[in-house]
């Protein structure tokens, strides 16, 4: 546990150095998007600290996607609600039916070259990844410079993952947030009055399941911890 009076420091603002960030918003069950790519699951449920949007686009200078994600929203002007602008770049296998859009290039190659050409575009900014796919590809490689979370309270409970390697390692990190880089995050989380299944306001320790609800199983199992 977080000893009292240390708390866990937030993040430090981002700063431009020519990374590859592997960046995403993601639910507390690990999906960065909802079925389909659905992203309407973020409306109403985060608080981000002030300015931290307002960070990434100052030190964003490329984007680097998919082909699913694309086709889901394929908008240029949506990242981080039209408020940057720049060079996307979206990699996919068949390029030749893709609609091309004014500052969208397609790139069909190889994702180490696709990185590259990002990096270049980008200017001495970051290259963000946008796509869980090539993020995987990317730290297969050892490509990804830093991981980028921002976990929103709420459980989908299907989805997009933002890692789905099944028979793959272990991938170890290190917490740059701290100065304990293999120190556990420590969550707390209550489900609101209202949650699926549930019955009971916050707080009151009222533990009556929802009508055709179940209520919840006693033994607790041991929380999975990565470092």
């Amino acid at each position: 546990m977080t000893a009292p009076g240390n708390p866990l420091p937030d993040t430090e603002p981002q700063q431009a150095r020519g990374k590859v960030l592997w960046h995403f918003s993601m639910s507390l069950d690990g999906f960065v998007a909802g079925p389909e790519h659905s992203m309407d699951w973020l409306t109403g449920v985060t608080a981000s600290r002030p300015g931290i949007v307002e960070e990434y686009v100052a030190t964003t200078g490329a984007v680097l996607g998919g082909r699913k994600g694309w086709d889901a929203y394929p908008e240029p002007g949506a990242v981080y609600g039209g408020t940057w602008h720049g060079p996307l770049f979206v990699l996919t296998h068949h390029p030749e039916d893709a609609r091309q859009v004014p500052g969208v290039t397609f790139l069909s190659c190889d994702v180490a070259e696709a990185v590259r050409i990002g990096l270049e575009a980008a200017g001495g900014r970051n290259l963000e990844v946008f796509s869980p796919t090539i993020g995987r590809q990317l730290l297969e490689r050892g490509l990804i410079d830093e991981i980028d979370l921002h976990v929103a309270p709420v459980l989908l409970g299907d989805g997009v993952r933002l890692f789905d390697n099944p028979g793959g390692a272990p991938v170890r990190l290190a917490l740059l947030n701290g100065d304990a880089p293999a120190r556990e995050v420590n969550l707390r989380y209550r489900p609101l009055p209202g949650a699926q299944g549930w019955s009971g306001s916050a707080g009151t320790g009222d533990r009556r399941p929802a009508a055709g609800g179940r209520r919840p199983a006693t033994r607790r199992s041991r929380p999975v911890v990565t470092a």
